[in-house]
């Protein structure tokens, strides 16, 4: 049987991408996000290593929903005391900040790891079209 290899990553080459998020529906920009901020698309990927890239999404406001989300999908919280559940709907948090809705859905989608933190911290969401941050890559 043959040993397998696996090697020390000692610096990481981070890039920047840059999403449009206009006209498309929220779980396929989250998913791929998440994706690009855990570092899974490189060959140098190692599970125990943040290897990620930065990423800027642009025009938040513009997602597409499919279905009736907008008014079903909700979002919950406790307060910790008796009675203390609050509930928003999916419409009113985009109308309040749309760029939560997108980074809870990241968020969620990241594994539960300690650099969790510093992965979503690498991702930049703007509302408009607008931004000041280096792009190398734009999808």
């Amino acid at each position: 049987m043959k040993a397998q290899k696996s090697s020390i990553i000692t610096k990481v080459n981070r890039q920047w991408h840059e999403i449009d998020a206009s006209s498309q529906t929220l779980g396929r920009i989250a998913s791929r996000v998440a994706v690009w901020l855990r570092g899974k698309h490189k060959r140098t990927f190692t599970p125990n290593v943040d290897c990620g890239d930065f990423v800027v999404v642009t025009n938040v406001d513009n997602l597409k929903f499919s279905g009736r989300k907008l008014e079903q999908k909700k979002y919950y919280r406790h307060s910790g005391y008796l009675g203390g559940l609050k509930t928003s709907s999916l419409k009113s948090e985009l109308e309040r900040r749309p760029e939560w809705v997108l980074r809870q859905a990241v968020r969620s989608m990241l594994d539960e790891v300690k650099f969790r933190k510093s992965m979503l911290s690498r991702m930049k969401v703007v509302a408009g079209k607008e931004h000041g941050f280096p792009v190398s890559k734009k999808s």
